[in-house]
Formats: structure tokens, sequence, C-alpha cells
């Protein structure tokens, strides 16, 4: 690694999330809708002893402590490297967050090691960082064929949520799945509809533990979405809009009224090589 490598750690979005069923050692089986964003965290990597600096709107919420998973995602690659995170995106925020962080390093590495699911259940689904059908326990990836553009809302009201305290206020762990096999997408309209008629399981267990997650749907909802739904584990909150230009007109009212909120606009990232 001669000279520093910059890459881009795209936002997660879960589209669905669908939880079906429960092992006896506890792990949720999932079977979800996966998308990334063209906004994110950024990393840079360069050689040197192995060290972690952090900047961005949202370091705060991190430390660089040697359990940091761009940390240990450098150690499962074997190697040496100073790297930067620059943070983004809000932390706790069931938008892919330390997990795509972690990709990033491994693809700046050109890194593709056995076993990065030991860093987190979505690392597998980042490092792949394309739209994906991704089920069990998130080891199993079946890539899709590209989907129609979309104009995407992120809401965030400020705030963490824990991933384990939303699975353990979960009610009800073996809920149908998405379709087999999956339809065809033409276009945004059709992907839409489809989606419609699918899922957050832990949107529910979520608002119960955070109320302030329904103020964010309702206003989402409030600015014409065609769908508002939670991603991942929460609190970040997400609508779908017919253009680029209703989904920035959407995020200047909402964060105009919000001030303490996190709001963006986004489209979907080009898939990696």
């Amino acid at each position: 690694m001669p000279q520093p490598r910059r890459e881009l750690a795209p936002a997660k979005l879960n589209l669905t999330l669908h939880v079906t069923g429960r092992r006896p050692d506890g792990y949720h089986l999932l079977d979800s809708l996966v998308v990334f964003l063209a906004l994110g965290d950024v990393v840079t990597v360069a050689p040197g002893p192995l060290s972690l600096e952090l900047s961005g709107p949202f370091a705060q919420g991190l430390t660089a402590e040697p359990d940091n998973l761009c940390l240990r995602a450098a150690r499962l690659a074997g190697h040496e490297a100073r790297i930067t995170l620059e943070k983004n995106l809000p932390v706790a925020s069931g938008i892919g967050g330390g997990s795509a962080d972690a990709a990033a390093v491994l693809r700046a590495l050109d890194a593709r090691p056995e076993g990065s699911e030991v860093l987190g259940a979505d690392v597998p689904v980042c490092l792949a960082g394309r739209p994906t059908r991704m089920r069990g326990l998130g080891e199993i990836l079946d890539p899709l064929p590209p989907l129609p553009q979309l104009h995407v809302l992120l809401v965030n009201p400020g705030r963490g949520l824990s991933t384990p305290q939303v699975f353990q206020a979960l009610q009800r762990r073996d809920n149908p799945p998405m379709p087999e096999p999956m339809p065809g997408f033409p276009d945004a309209a059709a992907l839409i509809g489809f989606l419609r008629r699918c899922r957050n399981d832990l949107e529910a267990p979520a608002l119960r533990l955070m109320p302030e997650i329904a103020a964010c749907l309702a206003a989402i909802r409030d600015q014409g979405a065609q769908l508002a739904r939670m991603s991942g584990s929460g609190a970040t909150c997400f609508g779908l809009f017919a253009s680029a230009a209703q989904a920035e007109a959407a995020r200047t009212r909402i964060a105009g009224a919000n001030p303490g909120w996190w709001v963006a606009a986004s489209g979907l990232a080009p898939a990696n090589p």
C-alpha cells in the first residue's frame, strides 16, 4: 500500500427487514432487501503503524479504542495502517455505521478475508456494497440486478438506539419471509409497490422504546413520501419520493422545523465492482 487510499463507507438502507426466526443460541434470522446510498462516512488508509484518527460531525460519538471496528478490520486483514475515519453518519442509527466503516477499511486494503462476519452481521453485505437480499444471520447474500433509482430522504431524531434492546422488545420472532423468488423491478413504481407489501419487523418494538421515531415517520409522510419506514433497528427513518427535487425540498422543510434532527437526501450508490 504505497499511497493513501480513500474509500466511501456508504449508508446501508434496509428497505425491508423481516425477522423470520430465532436460533437456540439467541441469534435472530432475517430476510432483508438491502441497498446502499450515495452518502456515508469516508475512510482513508495510509502506510504506517496501526492507528485510528476520528473526524467529522459525529466523531464525538466514537472512540479510537482497540475494539473499534475499523481497527479490528485491519487486524483481521493482517495489515498495519494509519486509518482516518470521517464520521458523517449518526452513530447507532440503523444505517450501517460501524459495519460500513469496517467494510470500507477492508476494501481500501484490498482485503476480502474469510470470516468477515465476526466483525458484525452486516459487514459481509457492506463489503459487497450492492443491492442484495440478505438472509440468515446476514451471511446468506443473494446479489440483485441493478435496481431503479430511488430518491431517498433520511430522518434521525438525534438519538442512538441499542440494537439488542430492540430485538429484546420484539414480540414475535417467527414472521413470514419475503416472497420467493423475488420479482423483477422494471421501474421505481414496481419496486415501491413491492416494498409496501413488505415490512420492517423491528419498527414496532423500536417505536415502543423511542416514540420520537413516530414523529420522524409522520414528518416524512406529511411531505408526500410514496413510502415511509424505519431502517434496520432504528432510529433512522427513510422516505421514498418521486424525484430528487421533492426529496431535497422535504429535507429543507423537515430540517428547518426540527433543528435537533439529522436530515439528509440521497440517491442510490453505484454498486461496488
